[in-house]
């Protein structure tokens, strides 16, 4: 079978794009899903994403990671997927979707910039050395020394599989401060098992708990990630936080056949 695709990235966070409206995709298919974004033998992707109809809403998302298996919520996937149904003509400058998580409002702006809403955030876990919070996805948030240095990949996988996170593990993010507003991190990503060159939901994860432990008063922040820059702003009420937005850039790269 030959399947059209499309390329998407955020930040460096890239993803397969395919139009499932008519359900042809062979979503049981581990298989296929893992080849296709396979990097050496087939397009290439931190994930692969499928936009199909639902009744409800303007589109549903699917996501898997790289791995081939279904997943949690992708915060920058999300953005990118908005940007895709666009670009099909499905929206134009505003949406709602549903995900693995729930409903999503999102908008674009006239520089291509995504506003993607994610989920409230009603509880947060807090540790002596890290925080354990859920963005759509679940997330380790660690205060670390020397971010450059920092051995993501390796201290990432061992927390990833430790009895910490079992059975189903966790994403690890690794932060250094930069000041009020900026926070850099580095995330080690479950599903695609190595460091990515952006996570949204850990972007989002790491500016809420910069705030709910006090190394910031800001509800409006810069997040610097291998990939470029975004920005989490969210409304604190209490101890949860909600009116939670990851917004960046959304950008097509190229589009293609390819036969699974």
């Amino acid at each position: 079978m030959l399947i059209e695709f499309y390329k998407y990235q955020g930040t460096g966070n890239d993803f397969v794009m395919i139009d499932n409206r008519s359900e042809f995709f062979p979503k049981e298919n581990v298989q296929i899903i893992e080849r296709l974004c396979d990097r050496r033998f087939g397009i290439g992707a931190d994930g692969l994403i499928l936009l199909e109809n639902d009744s409800n809403t303007d589109f549903k998302m699917v996501y898997y990671n790289a791995d081939g298996n279904e997943s949690s919520m992708c915060g920058n996937g999300g953005r990118c997927l908005v940007a895709f149904a666009q670009q099909l003509g499905v929206i134009n400058s505003k949406t709602i979707f549903i995900a693995t998580d729930g409903l999503h409002h999102a908008s674009v702006d006239q520089n291509g910039l995504v506003a993607l809403q994610m989920i409230d955030v009603p509880e947060i876990d807090f540790h002596e050395n890290y925080t354990f919070l859920n963005t759509g996805s679940p997330h380790h948030v660690e205060l670390v020394p020397d971010l450059e240095q920092c051995d993501v990949k390796g201290k990432g996988a061992q927390l990833r599989y430790s009895d910490l996170y079992a059975p189903k593990g966790s994403n690890i993010n690794f932060v250094k401060k930069i000041n009020d507003n900026t926070f850099a991190l580095r995330t080690y990503e479950r599903g695609v098992e190595d460091e990515t060159l952006a996570c949204g939901t850990g972007a989002t994860a790491v500016a809420i708990a910069m705030n709910a432990t006090g190394q910031t008063n800001e509800t409006k922040l810069n997040m610097n990630v291998e990939g470029g820059q975004l920005e989490v702003y969210f409304e604190k009420r209490g101890a949860s936080y909600t009116n939670v937005f990851l917004k960046g850039p959304a950008q097509f790269v190229f589009k293609g056949t390819i036969e699974i």
